[in-house]
């Protein structure tokens, strides 16, 4: 499994859904002002003060897609680093016995 794919594709799937959550945004303040409840400069602003936190605080969006990565591979089984090497670490020992082993029976 190539993981570099795996993780373009969620990258991908988290920009699509800020991408859709805006024009969701972009459409509710559309409606309200259709419907007269706000005037079209407090839509504007209001579009524009969410756009501009979206774009200003890029930590927390990578904070956030960091996890909705982690997430999705520990959903998908893949295991974490520290378990690799646990298990690397395991094998190694389980390696080491059966050579010792060996070595006895030749012996």
């Amino acid at each position: 499994m190539d993981n570099n794919n795996w993780l373009q594709q969620i990258l991908t799937i988290g920009l699509g859904t800020t991408s859709l959550v805006a024009d969701r945004v972009k459409e509710m303040s559309e409606q309200l002002v259709k419907e007269g409840k706000i005037d079209p400069d407090q839509a504007k602003s209001f579009v524009d003060d969410l756009m501009g936190q979206m774009k200003l605080d890029p930590a927390n969006f990578e904070l956030q897609m960091q996890r909705m990565i982690r997430n999705a591979m520990q959903d998908l089984g893949v295991p974490r680093q520290n378990e690799m090497d646990e298990l690397r670490g395991r094998i190694d020992r389980l390696e080491r016995q059966v050579r010792e082993l060996e070595n006895k029976l030749w012996k």
